[in-house]
Formats: structure tokens, C-alpha cells, sequence
């Protein structure tokens, strides 16, 4: 079994998720943006208190909003680092980026994996699924845990939400192919985790996401 923990981090409110094996603490942190020493102790204070063993860093992908606690993740906690092959190039334009927005953004380290749909997230016998979900960026994955019936999203997919399509890479009709040809083919039950705001399900979605319907 896994159990999740969500942060709500930077300006931008974004979901970080830890997600651990109840009996190993094997965790995954996915999204990091945590982007200030307020939250950076935050997520800290949380996986000292819940002995957690961070194993895996996880971006489903790289906009700035949830790669800002890369670095401070890797560094601390030295765990293998995954992200989506043609989202990769984003890591560098994020400094630049976040400049814009005037945030001091470290730097993130480079990928030790690149994430595709034949490798799967193994927390210690509890097994992830990638989705590969372009649309939002060009490289965006989501993270299925079938027995869990557990869903991270990402930007893809939102409660009676889409991830924008106006930023780098975006494309509308991608987008909506992508959830269609591979979230709502997941089960009803399955409880969606989004990169921003509420939980859902994929049900739910079906019958309420006005993009959708």
C-alpha cells in the first residue's frame, strides 16, 4: 500500500506529492516546488518525523513551477532523479524563466533517468505506471498506480480542469487526446492527484470536466 502526503508550494500553488510504501518508507518525491527555506524545512521536517527513505525525484514535467526544490531534493536527500526525455530542455530555460517572474531559481540538476512508458516506478513491491500525456508540455507523464487506484496527474488533468496549452509546447488537441486515450480508459474509481488544486476521480471528471464533456 502507498500513502500520499500533498504540499501546496510557491506562488503558483502547485502540489507536491510524497508517495511511500506504508511498510519500507521507500518514497517518491514528485513535483518539487518547494522554492524558499520556509518550505524547503517544510517537506524536511515531514520526511525526518515519517522516516521516510527518499529514494526517487520525480518531475512529470518541467515547468518552473514544479521543479523549483529540485536541487534542494537531489542534494539532501541523493536520490535518483527522473524526468520526461522532451521536457528535459526546459530545466535550462526555467532559470531564465523564473527571472521573470523575479524568483531566484538554483538551478536544477540533469536528469538521472529519462522517464518513457517501459520502465515503471517500483516503491518496494508497490509498482507505478508512466502515462506518457503530452499536450501541456511535450513530455509530460503521469504516474498510475493500478492496485492503488491512484492517479498523479500532473498538469494534464485537473478537477473539472485541463493544463493550460498557451506556454511552450503546449498543443489543445494533444492534450485532449491524451486524456482521453489514457486516463479515461482508467478505471471510474481511480482517484485523480493534479498538480493544482483538489483530488478527483476519473468518473467524476467524465461526467463534470466541462473541457470534456
Amino acid at each position: 500500500m502507498i500513502e500520499i502526503k500533498k504540499f501546496v508550494f510557491n506562488p503558483f500553488q502547485e502540489n507536491t506529492y510524497l508517495i511511500w510504501d506504508t511498510n519500507s518508507k521507500c518514497t517518491a518525491v514528485v513535483d518539487p516546488g518547494c522554492s524558499s527555506p520556509y518550505e524547503e524545512q517544510q517537506i524536511a521536517d515531514f520526511i525526518k518525523t515519517n522516516l521516510l527513505s527518499i529514494k526517487f525525484l520525480i518531475n512529470t514535467h518541467c515547468h518552473i513551477d514544479h521543479i523549483l526544490g529540485n536541487k534542494f531534493i537531489k542534494e539532501n536527500y541523493k536520490c535518483e532523479f527522473w524526468a520526461p526525455d522532451k521536457d528535459v530542455f526546459m530545466l535550462k530555460l526555467m532559470e531564465e524563466h523564473a527571472k521573470n517572474f523575479g524568483m531566484n531559481l538554483k538551478e536544477s540538476p540533469q536528469p538521472d533517468k529519462l522517464i518513457s512508458e517501459e520502465i515503471e516506478l517500483n516503491l518496494d513491491g508497490t509498482i507505478g505506471k508512466f502515462l506518457f500525456t503530452p499536450g501541456h508540455t511535450p513530455g509530460e507523464y503521469c504516474i498510475y498506480f493500478p492496485l492503488e487506484s491512484v492517479c498523479i496527474t500532473g498538469d494534464v488533468l485537473f478537477k473539472e480542469g485541463i493544463g493550460r496549452t498557451d506556454l511552450w509546447g503546449g498543443d489543445y488537441n494533444l492534450l485532449i487526446n491524451s486524456i482521453k486515450t489514457k486516463l479515461f480508459t482508467l478505471p471510474e474509481d481511480v482517484k485523480i492527484y493534479p498538480g493544482h488544486g483538489e483530488p478527483s476521480t476519473i468518473g467524476y471528471e467524465k461526467l463534470h470536466n466541462p473541457f470534456l464533456i
